[in-house]
């Protein structure tokens, strides 16, 4: 039994600590792994498409009159300056560059689909 939890261990830690001792992560979470910053950078620019305008309309709609409310509505376009942002910091690149192709992609599979239904409905009348 002891051998399955010496291959658990990664090469250089002590088995004896615990996971709960202050400073040391949980051994489920690797954010040293390759694969960590492209998802976490793609599904926080599908959230940003997706939950953001929506969040933003019904706080304008909540504090604003109608009007008022379309008028403000298209800054919430000002997101999109966030990932140019951190494209321009070298930590924060890698990030950036995923997060817009996260906001991209989403964009164009809400466009393509919201495109394919009005088709749908103007066709069958």
């Amino acid at each position: 039994m002891e051998t399955e939890h010496a291959e658990e261990t990664a090469a250089g830690e002590d088995p004896a600590e615990q996971p709960g001792e202050p400073g040391q992560q949980p051994s489920w979470w690797h954010r040293d792994h390759p694969v960590f910053t492209p998802l976490s950078g793609f599904f926080t620019g599908l959230v940003a498409v997706i939950v953001l305008p929506g969040g933003y309309a019904a706080v304008l709609g909540s504090l604003f009159s109608t009007e008022r409310a379309e008028q403000l509505f298209p800054y919430v376009l000002l997101i999109l300056l966030v990932p140019l942002a951190m494209l321009a910091v070298p930590r924060t690149r890698r990030f950036g560059a995923y997060l817009l192709l996260g906001m991209v992609l989403t964009a164009l599979v809400v466009a393509g689909v919201a495109a394919l239904v009005l088709w749908a409905m103007v066709e069958t009348g």
